[in-house]
This record gives C-alpha cells, sequence and structure tokens, in this order.
C-alpha cells in the first residue's frame, strides 16, 4: 500500500533530534515562553528575512491575533478566497470583521486578483491571501491593490512555508504572515503549533502582549489578551526540523516534477511558472469523476485525501453569514484530489501512482 501520509514515517530521520530536544526541555523545568521559543522566534525570523517572529498556538490563533492586532473597526470587511480552508474565514468571524468571498484563478487556486477591486466597498479594510497548497499569490498586483485602496494584508501562509514569488518568501509581503506548523505542514510540529512574522515594531509589540493575556509584565495586563504561546516542547522541535526545511522542500519538488511529467494532461496538474517557486504542501489534480478515482485508487492500495471536499460558502457553521454563489469554488472542490506526495515518499512510489492515475482512463 502507498500511504497519503505518515507522520510516523515522516518524522523518522528527525527522532534522535526530537529525543535530545525532548531532553533537555523536560529537565531544564521550564516549558511556556523560555529559550526554546526565543531560538526558534529568532531562526524563523531570520529564516525569512524578517525582524519579528512571535510563536503562537497555532495557525487559527495566528490569523487571529494578527487581525486582531490590526484594531479594524467592528464590521469592517475582509476580502478572503472562496475556497480556503475555513479557518481563514474563522479568524474573521472572531474578531468581529465580515469576510467577503472573492473567487480564485481557476488554475492557480489563489485569490484571483483580477476580481478584489469588484469586491471592494466603502467598508473593506484587509485582504487575506492565502498560500494554497504551497504556491504563493501573485503577490505584486495584491499589493498594488492593497495600496490604492489603503487596505491592510495578513497573508495566511499554513502551506507555504519556503514558498517565494520572484524571489522572496510567503508571509514577507504583507503587514503579517501567519502560519501553521500543523504536523501534516511541510514544516509541522507534533501537535498544534503556530507563529506570526511581521517588520513592524508596534505591531510585533502587540502581538506579543496579546498571546500573554494583554500582558508585557506578569500580572500586569494592558489589553484584552488570550492564552496563545507556542510551548518550549514544539518550539524545540520546530528548531530541529527547520534546518531541513529546504530539504523537504527540495524533495517535495523533485517528486512533483515526476508527477507533472508521467501524468496524462486529461488530468487538471498544478500550474508551473517561473516567478514562483511551489513547495507542494498537498500536490493536487483535478478530474471531473474524482470520486471514481479514488475509488479506483484505493483498490489498487493507494489513499489520497481531498483538499476540501465541501467548499466554506457550503458549510453550516456559515450558512447565512457568507453571502453569494462561488461556482468556480464549487468546481475546485467537486473535481481536487491529493495525491501522496510526503517526505517518505519514494521516486518509485510516485511513478506507480501516476501510472495508476493514468491507467484509470
Amino acid at each position: 500500500m502507498i500511504e497519503f501520509e505518515n507522520l510516523a514515517k515522516l518524522n523518522q530521520p528527525f527522532f534522535d533530534e526530537y529525543r535530545k530536544s525532548f531532553e533537555q526541555t523536560l529537565e531544564s523545568g521550564w516549558y511556556i515562553l523560555g529559550k526554546n521559543l526565543e531560538k526558534f522566534e529568532n531562526e524563523f525570523a531570520a529564516y525569512h528575512n524578517a525582524k519579528y517572529c512571535i510563536g503562537v498556538a497555532s495557525g487559527l490563533d495566528a490569523l487571529i491575533l494578527s487581525l486582531r492586532a490590526l484594531q479594524l473597526p467592528k464590521n469592517s470587511e475582509v476580502i478572503v478566497p472562496s475556497n480556503t480552508y475555513i479557518a481563514s474565514i474563522l479568524a474573521i468571524l472572531q474578531v468581529d470583521l465580515i469576510p467577503i468571498l472573492v473567487e480564485p484563478d481557476e488554475k492557480t487556486y489563489n485569490l484571483d486578483f483580477n476580481k478584489i477591486e469588484e469586491a471592494i466597498t466603502k467598508n473593506t479594510r484587509a485582504i487575506i491571501p492565502v498560500h494554497l497548497y504551497g504556491k504563493v499569490c501573485q503577490m505584486d498586483k495584491i499589493l498594488g491593490i492593497a495600496q490604492k485602496y489603503n487596505l491592510r494584508i495578513v497573508e495566511d501562509c499554513a502551506q507555504a512555508h519556503g514558498a517565494t514569488f520572484k524571489g522572496q518568501k510567503a508571509g514577507t509581503f504583507g503587514d503579517f504572515g501567519a502560519f501553521s506548523f500543523y504536523p501534516t505542514k511541510n514544516l509541522g510540529a507534533l501537535g498544534d503549533a503556530g507563529a506570526i512574522i511581521t517588520n513592524d515594531d508596534k505591531l510585533a509589540d502587540y502581538v506579543k502582549m496579546l498571546r500573554n493575556y494583554g500582558s508585557k509584565i506578569k500580572y500586569k495586563n494592558e489589553i484584552i489578551g488570550y492564552n496563545s504561546r507556542l510551548d518550549e516542547m514544539q518550539a524545540g522541535f520546530l528548531s530541529v526540523k527547520l534546518k531541513y526545511l529546504d530539504a523537504i522542500n527540495l524533495h517535495k519538488r523533485e517528486l512533483a516534477k515526476i508527477y507533472l511529467e508521467i501524468l496524462n494532461d486529461d488530468f487538471v496538474k498544478p500550474q508551473v511558472n517561473g516567478d514562483f517557486f511551489d513547495v507542494y504542501h498537498i500536490f493536487n489534480i483535478r478530474h471531473n469523476r474524482r470520486d471514481e478515482l479514488k475509488k479506483d485508487l484505493e483498490n489498487k492500495g493507494i489513499l489520497t485525501g481531498i483538499h476540501y471536499p465541501i467548499a466554506p460558502a457550503e458549510q453550516k457553521a456559515l450558512l447565512g453569514i457568507v453571502k453569494g454563489d462561488f461556482p468556480i469554488a464549487k468546481k475546485i472542490h467537486e473535481q481536487t484530489i491529493s495525491l501522496p506526495l510526503s517526505y517518505f515518499h519514494t521516486s518509485d512510489e510516485v511513478k506507480k501512482v501516476a501510472e495508476a492515475i493514468n491507467s484509470f482512463l
């Protein structure tokens, strides 16, 4: 069987370093806001050539705290892609803002910059570009629109660790870059974890207070805050894995290249463009007989995923909240299938998957 993902196999090369980090942290007796966190924050900021990294409890919290730190007026509108994972929209709602869904580009699956301006109103205050599947959005165009209308930008980088557009890393274009380190990510922790990067001194200071009960000094609370801190254990594990992130990304790019070369053109494959360095957190293809294909592969011992089976606007939680019709998102969600592409997968396995997919036709 070729598994879609196996976190034990994925992390096995790092086990010895994980154990060493765990033992050092355990014996230190300091488990929150300590040296491990400071070390990882410095390393992750340096990796992005950013001034600040603030570790938080999850990717969702990274989005929530970023939006909260912008201190936008209540009921301000925030533009977000209609095919994103629901977390991008939940963050907007959690801070009493209004999500305005805009359709993606059908080829890149990222926010279609050509559709943004028509969605802007007098109440629009921000854009959340979601760098889906490991491809950065067309940030030059989005930045131009944001500057024209004086809009803030919070990048959702949950799937784009190390991805670049024209040589610039995801998360470094806007006011904030919000990251998830959920275990399946290219830079995954061993539990929930997240981080925010920024170059703004005041915003960084505000987020640091937000994540820690609104406090700089213990028991002195300056603002209404949260409890959202990247703990010492996860920070230690992430420091270990960050050293290998570029290697992980390169391995996934090599596997993706095999899919791109072998797969029949009857399948819609990820778009490749020289301006983009894609890191393929997810390698998705599309086909109008997706469910049949998924079942056929399963019968052949090949497991796949779907990212995501239900478009956000059709989720029960968002009914009556999100308004509009989103045919492109609906089409994507009905046709997309995610193929095995993990750090532990081999070239031979990926070739076998690609040949099995072609035989489906």
